[in-house]
């Protein structure tokens, strides 16, 4: 089977465990450590860090300099976004947030996100800030969550039409979409009330199918049980999505503790698809390094 290395898109760590507090079922977020012991058992040359600066998501934020710290401890192994809250630099809808971009840019920084804040997609300050990661040239990775209120990620309806206003107005933009309400608009059984969980069964084309075809800015984060869900769901249908989006398509693990095992299941059923001739070789490469070497502007070693 191939031996092409891997670029995670979507990778998180805590540098000191002891001090962050329990998420959830007891057991803490991964270090660094611990995600390199997934990348080599997964054949994962190196990872995005994502910090977590929005409080909507966790008590003890995973920050700017944190993600900067272990990528210059581990150079070869992981790259990192930044994260700017959308409210930062006083709250306001015309707040120069190319002032944050700018100076994380210039410490390495190769996008921005995992863009958490609990505010409509359209928020007037979250459209500054998508005007300003425009303007810098920073790739956004946005989590989108079912309602306002008891959840995180930015807040999008069925259908997702604040996203698809997003997509208009910033056409410059690449937006790299991610989380259940996201990936549950692949097909059309989208419950209303239960936005949050991971639909099954054939896929008859979605929202989000609309929308891939008509903005070519919006890419695909298959990371997380929601993103693996949604490509081993139907794989009839996913021959298809690989052919016609390969381009847009992004591996990723978002691994954050130790009990996280979707990313082996994701590559057992990514390996079947090769041996099948269901997806080719050079579709593979863009998904598992290609578009993330092109999208991050990288050299490829390979």
């Amino acid at each position: 089977m191939t031996k092409i290395k891997k670029i995670d898109i979507h990778a998180h760590a805590v540098l000191f465990q002891e001090y962050a507090p329990i998420w959830k079922n007891e057991v803490p977020w991964v270090s660094p450590g611990q995600v390199l012991g997934f990348y080599d058992d997964l054949n994962i040359e190196k990872g995005v860090l994502l910090p977590i600066v929005s409080p909507e998501y966790h008590q003890d934020q995973l920050s700017n300099a944190d993600c900067k710290y272990i990528t210059e401890q581990y150079p070869d192994r992981f790259l990192w976004f930044c994260g700017v809250d959308p409210r930062a630099l006083g709250n306001l809808p015309d707040a120069d947030l190319s002032l944050l971009l700018n100076h994380y840019r210039s410490l390495g920084a190769k996008g921005m996100g995992e863009l958490t804040a609990q505010l409509y997609a359209d928020d007037p300050m979250l459209d500054n800030l998508f005007a300003h990661c425009e303007a810098c040239d920073m790739p956004v990775t946005i989590h989108i969550g079912p309602q306002f209120g008891g959840c995180y990620g930015i807040v999008d309806d069925m259908g997702l039409p604040r996203l698809e206003r997003v997509l208009q107005r910033h056409p410059k933009l690449k937006i790299l979409g991610h989380s259940q309400p996201f990936w549950a608009e692949i097909g059309t059984n989208v419950d209303p009330n239960d936005r949050n969980t991971n639909p099954g069964g054939k896929i008859e084309e979605g929202r989000l199918i609309e929308l891939l075809r008509k903005y070519d800015n919006l890419y695909c984060d298959c990371s997380a049980g929601s993103g693996s869900n949604a490509l081993m769901r139907d794989p009839d249908y996913t021959e298809q999505f690989f052919e016609e989006f390969s381009d847009r398509l992004l591996y990723g693990c978002d691994i954050c503790q130790s009990f996280n095992r979707f990313p082996y299941k994701l590559d057992a059923f990514l390996d079947q698809m090769l041996r099948d001739k269901r997806i080719s070789e050079e579709n593979y490469y863009k998904f598992v390094r290609g578009n993330a070497i092109k999208l991050l502007k990288l050299e490829d070693a390979e």
